[in-house]
């Protein structure tokens, strides 16, 4: 049963990444009935850190012995997290505690603290999208999924930056003590008990141009006429080569192939328009070349992990879908 809670610090901590563990699991609710975690927070480097707000440090009494008893140990985000080198009593610590059972939580960058402890290894983890390329760079044992909010690979669990740890505390919430606990912390907390989608949906991801030298002009005509359906022969006739040769051509100076290049694109226009029109979804799907708002849902779902309405909620609010 999850009693004993720890969010354990190092220097330069997220202050709100803090505050996600502290709201959910260090604020007094018995009075409504729920449980009372025994929670603490400890530091891994002194009785004071400083945070990345300017002038605004965190004190406490409590060094990693505080981890021994600890049924989750939660490790927010720190500037530092990413590139320094993690205290080896720590990652002794965080290695002595999944041996025991105890589960960790990273939350943002607090998952390189993990990556540094050896626990990411053949493990699926999440990251803040930002740092997915840098994290299956520094530990390439580590399974890295960069569309999802969270990662449950019990005992350790990974989350995406910022408001997706609310996701995984209340996701370990409910795993432990059941929907109806989680989702009235959540109410309190006035969040979604659960999120629809996964991360996939707040990336910014233009497909690179790149130095395209001999195919940039039919880029160029492709983007202007999403909405038309091509084949690659007809793409190859306009940029006056054969199809084989110019498939060859488009997969080396654009990294994919002339269907997924399209059908990216597609879905960035789909996003677009959801964002910055009143237009239906039916019309969306016209203009961005799906043709149909079921082939648009399709592709969403695939690409963004979301639906065009869901989408549209959460980038305008609800009014707008």
């Amino acid at each position: 049963m999850l009693k004993n809670v720890v969010a354990v610090l190092l220097d330069g901590v997220h202050p709100f990444e803090l505050g996600v563990v502290c709201e959910v699991f260090g604020i007094d609710r018995t009075d409504e009935g729920l449980p009372a975690y025994d929670f603490a927070v400890a530091s891994a480097e002194g009785p004071t850190l400083g945070t990345h707000v300017q002038g605004f440090t965190v004190s406490t009494s409590y060094g990693l012995e505080r981890l021994e008893e600890a049924d989750l140990i939660a490790v927010p985000a720190s500037d530092a997290n990413v590139l320094r080198e993690h205290p080896p009593e720590l990652l002794d610590a965080l290695r002595r505690a999944v041996d025991r059972g105890t589960r960790v939580l990273s939350v943002c960058s607090g998952v390189f603290v993990l990556g540094a402890a050896g626990l990411l290894d053949g493990r699926r983890c999440a990251v803040h999208w930002r740092h997915a390329e840098l994290l299956a760079r520094k530990y390439p044992r580590a399974v890295v999924e960069p569309d999802v909010l969270y990662v449950d690979e019990d005992p350790v669990i990974t989350s995406a930056g910022t408001a997706a740890g609310i996701d995984a505390c209340l996701h370990i919430v409910r795993k432990e003590q059941g929907p109806e606990v989680a989702a009235r912390i959540a109410r309190r907390m006035v969040v979604p008990p659960h999120r629809d989608g996964g991360q996939a949906q707040y990336i910014e991801r233009p497909l690179p141009r790149g130095s395209c030298d001999t195919v940039g002009e039919v880029l160029t005509w492709m983007e202007a006429h999403l909405d038309q359906e091509v084949t690659v022969e007809q793409l190859a006739a306009r940029a006056h080569m054969s199809p084989r040769t110019f498939a060859r051509r488009f997969q080396q100076e654009t990294g994919t192939t002339p269907y997924r290049w399209i059908l990216r694109q597609r879905v960035l226009l789909a996003q677009q328009l959801l964002e910055g029109t009143d237009e239906t979804v039916d019309a969306i799907a016209w203009r961005s070349g799906f043709g149909t708002a079921a082939a648009l849902r399709h592709q969403f779902a695939a690409t963004l992990g979301t639906t065009p309405n869901a989408y549209r909620r959460t980038f305008r609010g609800p009014r707008a879908a």
